[in-house]
């Protein structure tokens, strides 16, 4: 008995719409003829498991093959009924004997009265019958390739859907898992590139499989946030990876496309002022990233206001340096870090007392860096 699209996923006929799905995908992605070298018995296994999942998996069209399930089975049993009750001298299949070989009446023929007539040979195929033959093969080419193309972005989009939920709940694994398989069948998905590099960023800091991913999904970015979005990322993973004039550069171009991200200001200014020594340009990058955030209602991260008072402190603006300082430690008053760059500022003003003060409170508030400044410096 040939087998019917419940017998192909391997569930029975009153199964749900939720267990035939499961079970297409299941099957689409063992059978997938790219995980067993393209064998053609595991395309054709693939290609029957689709056929039967577009018809189980519409309800009109699984409610008429239902239909049409249950009249062949009346009709098989309607014939073995006949079978079971037929005339003694009925034949099984109802086909009547043969008719008797003819009698002889003569010897076969000599060879003087035969007559023998040379056929022309005939061309088989003409040049139609070779471009009908072309034709046709190419039309099915096209259908087969047209149907992996089209299972291949439904099986990518249904894989990133489920990462994208493992992503929402932090379930980083599984949400890599996901994303990595969605590429698996469709390699040019921007937005799972994109949240797999964010997971190589952010979680598993491997920067350079990072980068890999936000470059390749700058590839088809179409919005201009989208692609100055990325080469922000792209920004980061450089510094990451120490290459500092590369990360700076890449800032440079996401700010060029999209002027209002406050993230790839501060980012950018946090470079120029560590790595590349460039204090002046650092101290605008940072004011210009600290002002969009106030615009934008955000609270100002006391990290870059840090920054920024170190960049005016190396500028030698005292005075913009410790306006700085003073905010950061009205909203953290136990910052040790803070305490110890004002002692280096009143220090750098010549005033040992409260230089050493400022050491005291860093010591006390567990910054271990000032108790070398305050054994070197007070006495």
């Amino acid at each position: 008995m040939s087998q019917n699209h419940y017998h192909v996923l391997g569930i029975a006929a009153t199964a749900t719409a939720t267990d035939v799905k499961r079970a297409y995908k299941r099957l689409a992605v063992e059978l997938h003829p790219d995980k067993h070298g393209g064998s053609a018995l595991y395309e054709e296994r693939f290609k029957a498991v689709a056929v039967a999942y577009g018809v189980l998996g519409d309800p009109q069209r699984r409610a008429a093959y239902d239909q049409q399930l249950r009249q062949a089975a009346q009709r098989a049993a309607e014939q073995q009924r006949q079978q079971q009750y037929r005339a003694p001298t009925q034949h099984v299949y109802g086909v009547p004997m043969p008719p008797p070989a003819p009698l002889r009446t003569r010897r076969p023929a000599g060879s003087g009265e035969r007559h023998y007539r040379t056929i022309p040979k005939q061309r088989r195929f003409t040049r139609r019958d070779y471009l009908l033959t072309f034709g046709l093969l190419a039309a099915i080419l096209a259908f087969v390739l047209g149907g992996k193309l089209i299972m291949d972005h439904v099986t990518a989009v249904s894989n990133y859907e489920d990462g994208l939920r493992a992503y929402r709940r932090a379930r980083w694994s599984a949400a890599h898992a996901y994303f990595t398989q969605a590429l698996h069948f469709k390699p040019e998905f921007g937005a799972a590139l994109r949240r797999r590099g964010e997971i190589e960023q952010l979680i598993n800091r491997d920067y350079a499989a990072a980068r890999a991913d936000y470059e390749a999904a700058l590839t088809d970015a179409e919005p201009v946030a989208e692609r100055a979005h990325l080469l922000f990322r792209v920004g980061q993973c450089l510094a990451g990876l120490g290459e500092a004039e590369a990360a700076e550069q890449s800032f440079t171009v996401s700010l060029a496309l999209d002027s209002t991200q406050s993230t790839a200001w501060l980012a950018r200014g946090e470079v120029r002022l560590f790595e590349q020594q460039t204090f002046e340009k650092a101290a605008e990058d940072l004011s210009t990233g600290l002002r969009l955030r106030t615009r934008a209602g955000r609270p100002l991260p006391l990290k870059y206001l840090t920054y920024r008072g170190l960049a005016y402190y190396k500028m030698q603006d005292l005075t913009q340096a410790r306006a700085d300082y003073r905010q950061v430690l009205e909203a953290n008053p136990k910052n040790g870090q803070v305490h110890f760059l004002l002692g280096r500022l009143a220090q750098q003003e010549g005033n040992a007392p409260a230089a050493c003060e400022f050491f005291e409170r860093a010591v006390r508030l567990g910054y271990t860096y000032a108790d070398e400044a305050r054994r070197q410096n007070c006495p």
